[in-house]
């Protein structure tokens, strides 16, 4: 069982910048893929950004070039630097880690982006 406990999400308007953790459980976080998803009122879930163990990372087209995701594995910690941040941005984000026998989501954090 993996826990997964997201924070940083707020208000911010346009423009503005805002970063995301989340904090799993787990002896073997370095091992796993984790990722940030988001889903907007009315639309489905999407792939914000991932990050493997190895550290690869890749971006959904929309954020790309102003989103940044790392990890931190002494800390159990995935992080979401999120810049530019424009009004479409404004979802709940969650995060979810990838093992090899399943996958497991966090309760999801808001982010309203104003204009």
């Amino acid at each position: 069982q993996v826990q997964l406990v997201e924070s940083g999400g707020g208000l911010v308007q346009a423009g503005g910048s805002l970063r995301l953790s989340c904090a799993a459980s787990g002896r073997y976080f370095s091992t796993y893929t984790m990722s940030w998803y988001r889903q907007a009122p009315g639309k489905q879930r999407e792939l914000v950004a991932g990050i493997t163990s190895g550290s690869v990372t890749n971006y959904g087209d929309s954020v790309k070039g102003r989103f940044l995701i790392s990890r931190d594995n002494a800390k159990n910690t995935v992080y979401l630097q999120m810049n530019n941040l424009k009004p479409e941005d404004t979802a709940v984000y969650y995060c979810n880690a990838r093992l090899i026998y399943g996958e497991y989501w966090g309760q999801g954090t808001q982010v309203t982006v104003s204009s």
